[in-house]
């Protein structure tokens, strides 16, 4: 037996809260999943008359979702890539096509680590537990610390890991000075 336009309706606005949260959690943006969420709806009410009774109706929702997303993304990337009709492939090879990359990031990265890492415990553990996002409250009560303490250390943390910046990048900028 068919499903009526009302039952359908009535059963796609009682999952709308987990279609939402399902969509936001492929997109990763409240106003991409408000849209992926209108288009499947779309979708699902222009094509109900495929949906079978006495199956999954989330499951079929949330298919559909799936598929517009991938979809979306699959056109996305495409728009993105560069087809070069040239002889030779002129523009792919010509030098004017910036490529970056991570790893002057990752290299600065790894070094912060091993910089932190180097810190005295009593330092370094308010430090990263307040890069972490712990409130300097929180802080104190997890390691038994009177407040002003934990504002102190990470402030200490802070001023010898400036320092250790310091030293490391002037050094650096000097020795690439005298290579010149």
């Amino acid at each position: 037996m068919k499903m009526s336009t009302v039952e359908f309706q009535d059963r796609l606005d009682q999952l709308s809260s987990v279609l939402n949260t399902f969509a936001y959690n492929l997109t990763k943006n409240v106003e991409d999943a408000k849209d992926l969420f209108q288009e499947t709806a779309l979708r699902a009410l222009s094509n109900k008359e495929k949906f079978r009774p006495g199956t999954n109706f989330k499951a079929w929702l949330f298919t559909i979702m799936k598929n517009i997303f991938i979809n979306n993304y699959r056109k996305k990337m495409k728009a993105n890539t560069i087809q070069d009709s040239t002889d030779n492939l002129y523009y792919l090879n010509s030098g004017n096509i910036d490529i970056t990359n991570k790893a002057d990031s990752n290299i600065m990265m790894n070094e912060l680590e091993k910089m932190i890492d180097s810190l005295d415990d009593s330092l370094k553990v308010p430090f990263l537990m307040h890069y972490e996002g712990f409130k300097y409250q929180e802080i104190a009560d997890t390691l038994d610390l009177p407040l002003g303490t934990v504002k102190s250390r990470i402030f200490f943390a802070r001023k010898e890991l400036k320092q250790m910046i310091h030293e490391r990048y002037n050094a650096a900028f000097r020795h690439r000075e005298k290579a010149s």
